[in-house]
């Protein structure tokens, strides 16, 4: 099997996807222009879908409450510094930052508290050329 997407519930779907496909290279896929209004985001090279909606079924979660470890998105950045000081200046907040082993990994919040990562791996999860991936690298 093939995964298609993720989801998840935030508070204004709308303006997170625009957000989204200016500062971090998503495009919108699909959408639905009234409530729950669900936007399916595209990453920059097709293979993800990002699936966000306002669902008054339940809660938007606070996430800007919850520690990064718990729930963030992943983005492959080739310059995490950069990336997030851009990001930072488009409204989005310093999480935190491991540099390990060649390993570069900064946690940001978008303006909406929920975490992004920016990650430069000594070792790319998805050359597959290479061996499986060594965490302790």
């Amino acid at each position: 099997m093939k995964l298609e997407h993720t989801a998840i519930q935030v508070a204004d779907p709308n303006a997170m996807a625009a957000w989204y496909c200016k500062h971090l290279g998503m495009c919108i896929r699909a959408r639905q222009e009234q409530a729950p209004f669900t936007h399916f985001l595209e990453d920059s090279a097709g293979d993800v879908l990002l699936e966000i909606y306002n669902n008054s079924k339940c809660d938007v979660p606070d996430y800007a409450s919850m520690d990064s470890l718990l729930i963030h998105i992943a983005f492959v950045s080739e310059n995490p510094r950069r990336d997030a000081e851009r990001l930072i200046a488009a409204g989005a907040t310093f999480d935190s930052e491991v540099d390990h082993g060649g390993n570069l990994l900064i946690m940001l919040r978008d303006p909406w508290g929920l975490c992004i990562q920016l990650c430069r791996r000594a070792q790319p999860f998805f050359d597959r050329s290479s061996k499986p991936y060594d965490f302790h690298r």
